[in-house]
């Protein structure tokens, strides 16, 4: 044992100290006491090493064959970093005693820092011979298995790293990174079980290793996916708490649970994990980016835009976030700021298939029908099973349809077709073929709230018989209101059923329309936004219907009938359908009004001393046969640094849409008339300003027509008609809602028949409330059916004061008449499927005759999809967001054992 030496201080050294003891600086004077004592300490280290060398090197002169001596020379070459010098001595030491356990243990330990060293100077193979050979003194030295792995592993060669860390664990069953890094080649792998099991394996032995720990909650994480996907999201969501445990800080698990709840519907978790992902990952634009979601469809616009702009400081090129932060302006009315951030979310990602969608529904609300179609196909090019952008091109053609030829009706039967193969058919049901028993009627829709819809809905809810025709709804709905509270109050009250489907997979809702047997299944959206078609592609209930809420057929085999009257589908129409047209005896629509709808007002022309007309229908309706240039954001894909300084509206003057013309004649035929016109595209002022450049073009002047945004309130909304005397249609595609609006309100509303139905739904509304004189059969009697209205207001007024009493009691809102009559053609169907004549099965057996194959591996991308609401137009605008990917983090690897992390043996005291 070694006595204390004295510490002698240099002059500098002990002025500093006085000077700093008569500062009573203690801290900086314990500092300055510790510095001397490590330069001591290192001092007198080295001077010992060097009189232990000497030593040992004398012994080995008087005993060249002294193994001992020699193991200890090579321990203080090592100490000193001379492995080469090291590894030669240990080497004399094991030839002059073989059998020395010291000596091999520590060559083996040289070795294998010898072979990390060269392997990080780039000479990987000799590096993993200094490995071998380390084994081959000493081959249960578990480090050198273990940095085999490493390299192999980076060697891309796992099943040897694999084999190589299993070795170093059996040598040394507490070797934690041994574990960790089997863990990480596994879950690389995606053996996420195995890697989680290896890393338990590594926490038990070592539970404080935080790379483990790290890697832990990136596995369980994964895993959480994994199985959410596979549709056990409860045990997705207990899998990313169990990743928090490990790592509480995790961002990656916060978010994934944030996605989870919002698939879940709980959107008050899901907003608290966005939160928290964020917290902790201020770099995490997703999150903001799916809290801009949340806020959006709780209609709290601005705190979604918010959420947007922050997801866009983060990464301004965030394609998702700007298509997102342009739906909200869609819906906001705003077009032009909607148009900039679309097209900026294309110009990021010129790939970007649902901003194409989403473009296409902006020029669609613009009233740019064929720019709308364009951009579903753009869409559809490179997306060719985009759901959304499929049913909006079909429903898109509607509006420029003119009936002459079979290409709308070829479009959406091939739509069908194609669309069916996504889903499986059920060929056999348990219901009772019993023609006269009590049937079940079956619901479907989303549109169960103040929407145009369910205006159509609530006579059969309300009236049916449920004795006999019991009534179970599907509802959608996405956000109910006070409304959808009311219908579901009326049938649960009447003994009838009340389902909540909305985010449940339309398979399984398939599953629950056979767990109820229903015999009649009725969807009322069509190609309308959040529709259940897939659904009914599965073939649920024996008898299949679609009506209400789409003016042309869907296009499945797998729905037998389509309900209309004889107004809108003739006997000899020629438009085709792949449904069984089925007609009622009067109206196919029955209107329940709004009871927010308020008093009939009397005619404005009395006060104003002038006519006012109006329309209330969106602009793809008014600007139907709107020609465009085609140069826009479409042609430009190829090279997306030359996309357009986007316009709505691109056309030359002459070219002017046929109702704005016919309007313009009208107008300019009655002195002093006005033009009221509403729909949510005038909050833009270009194309407010638009709309009335052409108007003047036609020769009407500017002043004389007022522009209305969106009234949101609905009784608002209703009282907006007190400010016209006459409403006109649009045509080809005519108004329902509306035209069922301006009558229950007083104002007589002139049509258009037409070649198919959806020209003439106001031809059937006008003829069965009595006013079938103002349907024109062509332009000209159009306008002189406006013209014979305005030119007498004391007529005008007599008929406006007596049209509510009229309409209420007309077949149109007749609600137990109608349901009779519906319940009537129920039981016709019913009757014909009890005698074996279903026409989807004539359909389906045709097809396969035809050699059309029953299944083809298309993908089906609308459960990953998360819709707008609506605001009363059928659309399909989709904010993208809720996506089920993890955010990517890279597996923390542990290092190479070599000699700065290596567990080494004891070279203290020999023997």
């Amino acid at each position: 044992m070694h006595s204390l030496m004295p510490i002698f201080f240099g002059p500098e050294i002990n002025l500093q100290m006085l000077l700093l003891f008569t500062r009573m600086s203690w801290r900086k004077i314990v500092e300055l006491w510790r510095l001397i004592l490590e330069k001591e300490y290192a001092c007198r280290c080295r001077t010992w090493d060097r009189l232990a060398f000497d030593s040992f090197a004398e012994a080995i002169k008087l005993d060249p064959q002294n193994a001992c001596a020699l193991t200890h020379c090579g321990i203080l070459y090592k100490d000193e970093g001379c492995l080469l010098e090291a590894a030669e001595s240990y080497h004399k030491a094991l030839k002059a005693d073989l059998s020395y356990k010291p000596a091999s243990e520590c060559l083996a330990i040289v070795l294998t820092d010898l072979g990390t060293s060269l392997k990080l100077s780039g000479n990987t193979q000799e590096g993993i011979q200094k490995y071998y050979e380390a084994l081959k003194v000493e081959p249960h030295y578990a480090p050198a298995y273990y940095n085999l792995g490493v390299v192999y592993s980076e060697m891309m060669q796992y099943d040897t790293a694999l084999s190589c860390y299993e070795k170093a664990a059996i040598e040394r069953p507490m070797y934690a990174e041994a574990y960790c890094n089997m863990g990480v080649i596994y879950k690389n792998r995606g053996d996420l079980e195995s890697a989680i099991a290896c890393y338990e394996r590594c926490l038990a032995v070592s539970p404080n290793f935080e790379i483990a720990k790290n890697n832990m909650a990136i596995a369980l994480t994964d895993l959480g996916t994994k199985v959410k996907l596979e549709g056990d999201i409860s045990q997705g969501v207990a899998y990313y708490k169990k990743a928090l445990y490990y790592n509480w800080h995790y961002a990656d698990a916060m978010y994934n649970l944030g996605v989870a709840y919002g698939e879940m519907l709980k959107f008050e978790m899901a907003i608290v994990f966005y939160e928290l992902a964020f917290n902790f990952n201020p770099h995490c634009a997703e999150a903001c980016n799916n809290l801009g979601v949340i806020y959006k469809d709780r209609d709290n616009l601005d705190k979604a835009v918010e959420c947007y702009q922050l997801a866009l400081s983060i990464k301004p090129n965030f394609s998702q976030s700007l298509n997102n932060l342009g739906v909200v302006y869609t819906v906001q009315g705003k077009m032009d700021a909607a148009a900039s951030m679309i097209e900026k979310a294309i110009i990021a990602n010129p790939t970007y298939a649902e901003a194409y969608n989403n473009l296409g529904v902006l020029y669609r609300d613009a009233g740019n029908i064929s720019m709308a179609i364009s951009a579903y196909e753009q869409c559809l090019e490179i997306d060719p099973d985009s759901r959304n952008a499929g049913q909006n091109r079909l429903l898109a053609m509607n509006y420029i349809n003119e009936g002459h030829d079979d290409k709308l009706f070829e479009a959406h039967r091939d739509w069908g077709r194609r669309f069916m193969r996504l889903y499986p058919q059920y060929t056999s049901w348990d219901n009772p073929k019993a023609p006269d028993r009590p049937i079940v009627i079956g619901y479907v829709s989303p549109d169960y709230f103040t929407h145009s819809v369910s205006y159509f809905i609530e006579a059969p809810l309300v009236y049916h018989e449920y004795a006999n025709y019991k009534v179970v709804v599907y509802s959608a709905v996405v956000k109910p209101d006070a409304k959808t509270n009311r219908f579901r109050e009326k049938v649960l009250k009447k003994g009838g059923i009340w389902r909540d489907i909305y985010g449940i997979d339309e398979k399984k809702v398939a599953i629950m329309v056979r767990e109820d047997k229903v015999d009649i299944l009725v969807e009322l959206t069509g190609h309308t936004a959040n529709n259940k078609l897939g659904m009914m592609a599965c073939r649920p209930a024996p008898v299949q219907v679609t009506w209400i809420g789409y003016p042309n057929t869907t296009g499945l085999p797998t729905i037998d009938y389509r309900i209309t009257d004889s107004f809108t589908d003739p006997p000899d129409t020629k438009q085709k359908h792949v449904e069984e047209l089925i007609r009622l005896p009067e109206c196919f629509l029955c209107y329940i009004p709004s009871p927010e709808a308020g008093p009939v007002a009397p005619t404005p022309a009395l006060s104003n001393g002038f006519i006012t007309f109006g329309s209330f229908n969106n602009l793809a309706k008014v600007l139907v046969n709107f020609v465009i240039r085609q140069l826009s954001i479409l042609e430009k894909l190829s090279d997306c640094f030359y996309i357009l300084s986007f316009s709505l509206f691109i056309s030359p003057p002459q070219i002017t849409p046929k109702v704005l013309q016919v309007w313009a004649r009208i107008l300019c035929a009655v002195p002093n008339s006005r033009l009221v016109v509403k729909c949510k595209p005038f909050c833009c002022d270009s194309v407010r300003q638009r709309f009335l450049t052409m108007l003047e073009q036609l020769g009407l002047e500017p002043l004389r027509v007022d522009l209305l945004p969106l009234i949101l309130l609905n009784h608002d909304h209703m009282q907006a008609y007190s400010l016209m005397d006459i409403s006109l249609d649009t045509f080809p595609y005519a108004g329902t809602t509306t035209t069922c609006e301006s009558l229950y309100m007083g104002v007589p509303c002139v049509t258009m028949a037409g070649a198919v139905h959806a020209h003439n739904v106001g031809v059937s509304l006008l003829s069965n409330v009595g006013l079938g004189h103002l349907v024109a059969k062509n332009e000209e009697e159009y306008v002189q059916l406006a013209l014979q209205l305005a030119s007498d207001i004391a007529a005008l007024s007599k008929l406006r004061m007596s049209l509510r009493d009229l309409m209420s009691k007309s077949p149109v809102c007749d609600g137990p008449n109608f349901t009779l009559g519906l319940e009537t053609t129920y039981r016709n169907i019913w009757h014909r499927y009890c005698k074996g004549d279903v026409p989807s099965l004539r359909r389906i057996e045709s097809l396969q005759q035809q050699g059309i194959p029953k299944e083809v591996p298309i993908k089906n991308t609308d459960s990953t999809r998360i819709p707008s609401s609506k605001d009363g137009s059928p659309e399909s605008i989709k904010a993208n967001g809720f996506s089920a990917v993890p955010l990517l983090k890279a597996d923390h690897s542990c290092g190479e054992n070599g000699s700065p992390i290596n567990d080494t043996i004891n070279s203290g005291k020999m023997s």
